[in-house]
């Protein structure tokens, strides 16, 4: 019984388990990889939910509202000219009489602010959409080599990771 207690506790003595240690150098351990892919998948439901919230108020979303009407407005009062011309067009030839009247100068200061008010609508909406990608590269680490060859480790403002922490402390010495 000595020789047996003997092998048992050399291959599961010390509160190890040699073979299973050993066999996880060949085959991952499927339970712990299970664990690391959930929370590798949570991590990425999170990040990807951190993207895409709403952080604008009400009167923003009220007036981001608002600054879209002009654009269908012209779009549809266009076509309704198009349909005033053939349903009425004696008053649509009086209403373009009147518009024949309007000084080009004044034709010239309308097409100045249309034009600045979309462009500027478009300026605007651009940088908003920088800016929104610039915050969300910011939120993701950023990962960058160790000293140690095949080792990716999060950059300095990242959360800690014990694992991580655990290894290096146990490959310090």
């Amino acid at each position: 019984m000595g020789l047996i207690g003997s092998l048992f506790a050399l291959a599961f003595g010390g509160g190890r388990n040699a073979i299973r240690e050993t066999a996880e150098i060949f085959r991952k351990n499927a339970e712990n990889a299970g664990e690391r892919d959930l929370d590798r998948m949570a991590a990425a439901l999170e990040q990807h939910a951190a993207e895409f919230r709403d952080r604008r108020s009400a009167f923003d979303i009220v007036m981001d509202g608002v600054n879209r009407l002009p654009r269908p407005m012209l779009a549809l009062g266009t076509i309704g000219l198009f349909v005033s011309a053939m349903m009425e067009p004696v008053w649509f030839a009086d209403r373009m009489q009147g518009l024949a009247l309007v000084p080009e100068p004044l034709w010239w200061l309308m097409g100045a602010v249309v034009s600045f008010y979309f462009g500027a609508r478009h300026q605007a909406k651009g940088q908003q959409f920088q800016r929104e990608i610039a915050a969300a590269l910011a939120r993701r680490p950023v990962l960058l080599r160790d000293e140690t060859p095949g080792l990716v480790v999060a950059e300095a403002g990242a959360e800690p990771n014990a694992a991580l922490d655990d290894w290096r402390r146990s490959h310090a010495a």
